[in-house]
């Protein structure tokens, strides 16, 4: 039996704005199921109710199963989903975005075509880390040499506040338990913050893979963004967290990770921080700030646009009939 048609899609009105989510939740050993608008946690202890449209990512660890059904309701909600593990993290699935406007997807594109405003968006990316350092005028070249010998100097001021004997950076592909604590923290926290920024970045309706530091991969955008954080939350939490030793430094680095996000309300600062990277304000500039409609238009020439919804052809005149790809501009869900 059909079940097409039979369960309305979720407004953008009624979804949660991901700066007001949950940043993050880990689950593990258990089945992941629907029931209504909620997803479930079934496991020896029972099973656990947790609202969708609340969820930024869902974090699935070492031995979980998930239902179709609960796929769908965290794609309606806009829920990015990560597998995780011992070994490392796999993004598999994404939401869809919580905004039905291209704005900013638009914008990433063109401002990561042009390599003279590529680079203006590296340099402000540099500039929100460093805001005590000018990068203006800086080739890429040295951005990146300025940004090694900043991240290396962050380091060894965390392990002379902390205590926490610092040897250097260390981390093998797949094996996670290769380092010391506080590199396996580093670690730990850096895979949480890529699961948060693809979540963030997703919802905004972005381009994963359009990155203006990182290049030639699916989330070069996500790590951009991830990284902007790194020597304010990601590194310090990390040697906060190895100096309670080296015993569950994964679990304790992802509560730690997800109580300072929820101080620092990163997840807002993380939406505010792409608006102006990509379009120099917080706002989208959209004509339909809830996004209620899909306002759908055609382009026509020297950047003009149009309305859809009508037939642009000479043979009637008037404008109207069918062939436009839409039957009305503002197509209501």
């Amino acid at each position: 039996m059909t079940t097409v048609s039979r369960r309305g899609a979720l407004t953008p009105r009624e979804l949660t704005r991901v700066s007001e989510r949950i940043s993050f939740v880990y689950l593990e050993r258990c089945t992941v199921h629907r029931d209504a608008n909620a997803i479930t946690a079934t496991d020896a202890d029972g099973v656990t109710h947790i609202p969708s449209a609340t969820i930024g990512t869902l974090l699935l660890g070492p031995g979980t199963r998930v239902t179709h059904q609960a796929m769908s309701v965290l794609g309606e909600t806009g829920a990015g989903v990560v597998r995780v593990g011992e070994q490392g993290v796999r993004y598999y699935a994404g939401g869809r975005a919580l905004s039905r406007s291209s704005a900013l997807a638009e914008a990433q594109a063109v401002q990561w075509a042009n390599a003279r405003s590529r680079l203006g968006v590296a340099r402000a990316m540099y500039r929100l880390r460093f805001p005590d350092e000018d990068p203006g005028g800086a080739t890429r070249r040295e951005l990146l040499g300025r940004e090694g010998d900043r991240v290396k100097k962050c380091y060894r001021a965390e392990s002379a506040r902390t205590g926490v004997p610092w040897h250097g950076r260390k981390y093998v592909p797949g094996d996670f338990a290769a380092g010391d604590a506080v590199n396996q923290a580093i670690t730990a926290a850096a895979q949480c913050m890529y699961g948060v920024a693809h979540a963030v970045v997703t919802a905004l309706g972005c381009s994963p893979a359009l990155g203006f530091v990182h290049s030639g991969h699916e989330l070069s955008f996500v790590l951009d963004i991830a990284d902007l954080y790194k020597t304010e939350i990601g590194i310090p939490l990390a040697f906060e967290v190895a100096t309670e030793g080296g015993e569950d430094v994964g679990s304790r680095t992802r509560r730690a990770l997800r109580d300072r996000i929820n101080e620092t309300s990163l997840l807002d600062r993380c939406v505010g921080d792409i608006k102006r990277l990509l379009l120099g304000t917080d706002d989208t500039g959209t004509a339909d700030p809830d996004g209620t409609w899909d306002i759908v238009t055609l382009q026509s020439d020297k950047g003009a646009r149009v309305a859809a919804g009508r037939n642009y052809g000479d043979g009637d005149g008037d404008g109207d009939g069918e062939g436009s790809g839409y039957e009305e501009m503002a197509l209501t869900w």
